[in-house]
């Protein structure tokens, strides 16, 4: 399953499940809402976006399409 900036995805949080949109694929490592996060090219993580703005890294196994 390919995940591009853009798609609308669902994912598990702690308050069940949460979904928002990819507004980056990250490719090296960074940092989210103070939380460090490690990617390379052959493991990218996804930056999503919920609907009231909050955001979070996820690896492609923890995405799914909307």
């Amino acid at each position: 399953m390919a995940l591009n900036v853009g798609d609308h995805v669902t994912w598990r949080s702690h308050n069940g499940e949460a979904h928002g949109r990819i507004i980056k694929v990250a490719h090296q490592d960074g940092e989210v809402n103070g939380f460090h996060y490690h990617a390379t090219h052959d493991d990218p993580r996804y930056i999503v976006e919920t609907d009231d703005g909050r955001r979070a890294a996820h690896t492609a196994g923890a995405l799914r399409k909307r």
